[in-house]
């Protein structure tokens, strides 16, 4: 059973964009999903992340709005297990029976065998910190549907794409890269909003920051991978919270929050 309709929301959401080429965004409340168009299929696409609960509809019209009547679910790939990053994931599985694709060491959390630890509400001030403690941290299962990436990077369905690993949110989160245009979809490696600041949130202020602190047990890891992603030199940052970064070089940039949250 999914969880219940949790009301918090910003200005974007529901609205669609173009986030890079061949790549299309949706903002689902608080969250970002990303439908990347399968390269010999123009009606066909691969979604990443599952956002909200009860936001399967909302996702599955933007998917008929942007690849028509005849859109063709390929493949689910998940960023990491979080609530506002698989919440639709049973009810768009019951639509499309098509797999799902997550790092290893995300697998209790998407198989019912493990829930994630307890919120940090006193990590970083804000309201959503302190309602944190309120999110479901509860393991769903699909098992009969999910399977581990591969080891070797490559990502399922996607040739020019591949997966990093980037822990520190949770163990096994992972983002995505595509050397063409150096498009970085990063989960929550890196966001572009103080997830933390429920007013932040809502006017979705464009800021860089880690991932939200309320629900990252290891900051350490955390900054060693946005150093990861720094020298990736990504050019387009596609993050699963706030507007998308495009335009230049974010290396320097990334490199300087991951020395900031180091020192924190």
């Amino acid at each position: 059973m999914s969880d219940p309709y949790m009301p918090l929301t910003s200005v974007r959401s529901g609205i669609g964009f173009e986030a890079a080429k061949g790549v299309h965004g949706l903002t689902v409340q608080i969250a970002n999903v990303y439908f990347i168009q399968y390269p010999s299929e123009p009606h066909s696409f691969i979604l990443i992340d599952a956002g909200m609960p009860q936001s399967a509809g909302m996702i599955l019209n933007e998917a008929k709005q942007r690849f028509g009547d005849d859109y063709h679910l390929k493949a689910i790939i998940l960023t990491h297990g979080h609530f506002d990053h698989i919440g639709a994931i049973e009810e768009i599985l019951e639509h499309w029976d098509v797999p799902v694709y997550i790092h290893s060491r995300e697998m209790p959390f998407v198989t019912g065998k493990e829930d994630y630890p307890p919120a940090r509400p006193d990590s970083k001030s804000g309201l959503v910190a302190k309602l944190s403690p309120l999110f479901p941290r509860h393991s769903i299962d699909i098992s009969s549907h999910v399977q581990a990436l591969p080891e070797d990077g490559t990502v399922p369905f996607l040739d020019e794409w591949i997966w990093i690993t980037t822990p520190g949110h949770t163990p096994g989160h992972i983002s995505l890269f595509r050397e063409d245009g150096h498009v970085l979809v990063a989960g929550d490696a890196v966001i572009t909003v103080e997830q933390e600041k429920m007013a932040d949130v809502f006017i979705q202020k464009q800021e860089l920051h880690g991932p939200p602190a309320y629900f990252t047990p290891d900051t350490e890891t955390a900054a060693e991978s946005i150093q990861r992603l720094a020298e990736l030199e990504p050019g387009a940052l596609l993050t699963g919270h706030g507007i998308p970064m495009t335009g230049r070089n974010f290396r320097s940039d990334l490199m300087e929050l991951a020395n900031h949250i180091s020192s924190l």
